[in-house]
């Protein structure tokens, strides 16, 4: 099982997140569902991820990664330095979920939420969509 990303399908941070990882992934390790698609709702189920989680999960190896540790462990397989940044993984997580969770609950605020209108992946991007 290839490693899936879920994320927020309305918020525009997490769509530019999803952007930025694709451009980074040449190799695809990576595929992706929204948390509100049907898909991603399964694997919410199948890994007990709990209805609060909204952003970002990692879904890995059978496990289920949410917060700064879903975030670390995409970027420890990007292309390019970003890999470094699972550097930070030394950082208790406490502390690093912290801002993670800032950055969370200050998203739609910062960056703003789809109106309906969804991303339209390019036909290469298209088949690492669930």
């Amino acid at each position: 099982m290839k490693r899936t990303v879920l994320f927020d399908g309305e918020c525009n941070f997490c769509d530019a997140s999803v952007q930025f990882i694709i451009k980074r992934d040449p190799y695809e390790y990576f595929q992706f569902a929204s948390l509100q698609s049907e898909t991603g709702q399964q694997l919410s189920k199948d890994f007990g991820i709990p209805d609060a989680v909204d952003s970002l999960v990692l879904v890995e190896k059978g496990k289920a990664y949410t917060k700064s540790g879903a975030a670390l462990r995409i970027a420890k397989k990007l292309d390019g330095l970003w890999h470094l940044a699972f550097l930070f993984i030394i950082v208790p997580a406490p502390i690093r979920d912290r801002v993670y969770d800032f950055v969370a609950r200050n998203r739609y605020k910062w960056f703003g939420k789809k109106e309906e209108v969804c991303m339209l992946p390019t036909a290469a991007d298209r088949k690492r969509f669930l």
